[in-house]
């Protein structure tokens, strides 16, 4: 099995519903992303996907989230724009990118500081 990863960030405000404490006033955070691909089959040029498509196809899934009030944006107007959801929703705009490859994005963290991060996996 190979595995690669990027990192990438983007910068956005949220406001917590239903929580008690600071959180739950508008703030923002400098996130960090990273993005997890895993397969078993490099094609004939020993690649399994090229770091630039990983980076190029994170940036636009990133871009519709950067300097954005994310509870303003679909889905974040129904679910919590918690680090949990926000790192599914990373995955799962990305998964459809990579759909019917030889590669799977499995993996998403979504880092809120340099302490704390959540991260959302698929099997397979």
């Amino acid at each position: 099995m190979y595995e690669l990863k990027i990192i990438s960030d983007f910068a956005a405000a949220h406001q917590l519903r239903e929580f008690e404490g600071g959180c739950e006033r508008l703030h923002g955070h400098n996130w960090k992303v990273e993005v997890h691909v895993k397969g078993t089959t490099l094609g004939e040029d020993g690649l399994l996907v090229d770091f630039r498509e990983i980076k190029a196809e994170t940036q636009k899934v990133l871009d519709q989230l950067d300097h954005r009030f994310l509870n303003e944006l679909p889905p974040f107007q129904e679910l919590n724009p918690s680090s949990e959801n926000i790192a599914r929703h990373i995955l799962e705009g990305l998964a459809r990118k990579f759909d019917g490859r030889n590669v799977q994005v499995y993996k998403v963290s979504a880092w809120e500081s340099e302490s704390a991060c959540a991260s959302y996996t698929v099997d397979g």
